[in-house]
């Protein structure tokens, strides 16, 4: 009978048979992702240049209440209602929701379980820790949330199609510039990764034992498979444009960059 070699874990953290670069893909993930969240975190916090002419960050989209003329209630400064002690932005109202659902995400906890937690550092590899807790225990049970921050993902998704819309209405009429391209693609990659989830999968597909019953689900669920199948891509290209989407909104509107017509 024929055989392979299987790399397994070999006792102590890092310890492996594996040959290939293992560590190579985690220390990827701790960069790519340890450098949006500390960049995420200086925009929301910073509270300005987050809008330019009929663009708006999808950071802080919707701006429920703020000082642009975004904002869905006007005000000049922090509201009277917020906690004195608290900086206040209008990206705190509404990022829990992106966040949340980014964090719960079933590719993003494998993504940063190995990359930050080292649990494991990569498959097959020795990991810092003897027991196991799973997802069933405090505070890990608490990503099972992921499926009700869905329901917020997809909400937002159609926010941010209205932004892409309101992005080609410039004062002197329709127009398309190289930022209604820009936030026209952030609706794009975002409905890609949040409709690919496999929350939504089986939101499509999920209570029926024979699927092919039912074409128009059948359909659906085939679609929604087939962004499943991407869902990692489909998550790294939206979480890169909307970062980049917030770069372009700051340098257009410090004056670094010129939003150039297109007609």
């Amino acid at each position: 009978m024929p055989s392979i070699d299987v790399p397994v874990r070999n006792g102590g953290f890092g310890q492996t048979s594996r040959r290939d670069n293992w560590w190579l893909a985690p220390l990827l993930t701790f960069i790519g992702l340890g450098a949006f969240v500390l960049y995420a975190n200086v925009r929301v916090f910073q509270g300005d240049h987050y809008h330019f002419g009929p663009y708006l960050s999808p950071f802080y989209s919707p701006e429920i209440v703020g000082p642009s003329p975004h904002a869905w209630f006007q005000v000049a400064a922090r509201p009277a209602w917020w906690p004195g002690f608290l900086p206040f932005s209008a990206a705190l109202l509404v990022m829990w929701a992106p966040v949340g659902f980014r964090m719960t995400c079933y590719y993003y906890r494998g993504a940063y379980y190995k990359a930050f937690w080292a649990d494991p550092p990569n498959c097959s590899v020795g990991e810092p820790r003897k027991s196991y807790w799973g997802e069933r225990s405090w505070p890990l049970v608490i990503q099972n949330i992921h499926r009700y921050f869905l329901y917020f993902a997809l909400i937002f998704i159609g926010i941010l199609a209205h932004d892409a819309w309101k992005a080609y209405w410039f004062a002197d009429g329709f127009h398309v510039n190289v930022g209604s391209l820009v936030m026209t693609l952030n609706p794009i990659l975002l409905g890609g990764y949040t409709l690919g989830c496999h929350s939504f999968r089986h939101l499509i597909g999920g209570g029926m034992d024979e699927i092919s019953k039912s074409p128009s689900r059948a359909a659906a669920y085939d679609c929604v498979t087939c962004l499943n199948k991407k869902h990692m891509v489909w998550a790294w290209c939206s979480l890169v444009w909307v970062a980049f989407s917030d770069v372009y909104l700051v340098l257009c509107s410090t004056g670094v960059w010129q939003d150039r017509r297109i007609f």
